[in-house]
């Protein structure tokens, strides 16, 4: 199980002295979810990633924008195509563009240009906490704009990068149901935040309402909660739980780094998640390390070393 090959389904990489990222600068994001975000104004390029993960035999990973500048989406994508050529990482490109401007089209052409690119990361509006709601509302799943947007997705052949918090997840579905040639990942295993009794509730309705869709599959990522411990105890059972709900066929395990190693190392991390699925038969930790990722992002990986 040690040696087993990884597809890193969702890392970043970022150098703010080549990008622009406001979320990173001081003082901008001291609310940031996961805890303090000091550790992560740095430079995180491929080999910090190759250091980070150096116990473990990662063969292939999948960069998520990582929220620069958005007058620089293009540029973003422009640089890890740069970074793919002179390190061989990251293998694919998860991109952002707003789907509800004018020029979203034109953004989504000009990501669709460069080979790397296989889909969109594109929040959409979402409340603050399960009691408020912004249905409706400008960039909202319910927005004509916004949706007319998300149809040129499957138009152009790139899948959507689902991330909302967990109290938004039925509302997903709907969306997703309604438009069932749009591939789609929900990232980071919902974000089961809350595990009090009815906290874990709604984030069980919201999952059972994606996982009845046979196209969405889920990042079992980031399944961090805000000011608790990173443990396998604190979290196999979401991911279990997750894996239940989906099936083997549509999970993938992915880092979420650096964000994540504010409450964990990387090495540490994919220690665990191992642990977790070592009851699981060979093939199916193939298929949650590896396969199912190099599947869903279109992957072409090298049988003669790692199948």
């Amino acid at each position: 199980m040690a040696e087993i090959s990884i597809v890193d389904a969702h890392h970043h990489f970022w150098d703010m002295d080549v990008l622009d990222y406001p979320w990173l600068k001081p003082g901008a994001e001291d609310h940031f979810f996961l805890g303090d975000p000091t550790t992560l104004r740095r430079r995180f390029l491929p080999p910090e990633y190759s250091e980070e993960t150096a116990e473990h035999n990662v063969i292939a990973s999948v960069h998520v924008e990582a929220e620069c500048n958005r007058k620089m989406q293009v540029e973003e994508t422009a640089w890890l195509t740069r970074l793919n050529e002179r390190y061989g990482r990251p293998n694919a490109i998860v991109a952002h563009a707003w789907l509800d401007t004018d020029a979203s089209e034109s953004i989504l052409h000009a990501h669709k240009a460069y080979p790397l690119v296989r889909g969109i990361r594109s929040k959409p509006l979402t409340s603050a906490s399960p009691s408020e709601s912004v249905a409706g509302a400008p960039r909202s799943m319910q927005d004509p704009r916004w949706l007319a947007g998300f149809r040129k997705l499957a138009e152009l052949d790139l899948s959507w990068d689902l991330r909302v918090p967990y109290w938004h997840l039925e509302e997903a579905a709907i969306v997703i149901e309604a438009h069932p040639d749009t591939r789609v990942v929900l990232n980071h295993t919902g974000f089961p935040w809350d595990r009090t009794p009815k906290g874990l509730a709604l984030w069980r309705q919201g999952m059972d309402s994606l996982a009845r869709l046979p196209g969405v599959h889920v990042k079992l990522s980031c399944v961090c909660v805000p000011g608790q411990p990173w443990s396998l105890d604190n979290h196999r059972d979401v991911v279990l739980e997750t894996i239940d709900r989906f099936g083997v066929d549509r999970c993938m395990f992915a880092t979420n780094i650096p964000p994540d190693t504010v409450q964990i190392d990387a090495n540490t991390m994919l220690h665990a998640y191992k642990a977790m699925v070592s009851g699981c038969t060979p093939e199916e930790q193939r298929a949650l390390f590896r396969e199912n990722a190099a599947r869903f992002y279109r992957l072409e990986l090298d049988c003669s070393t790692v199948c």
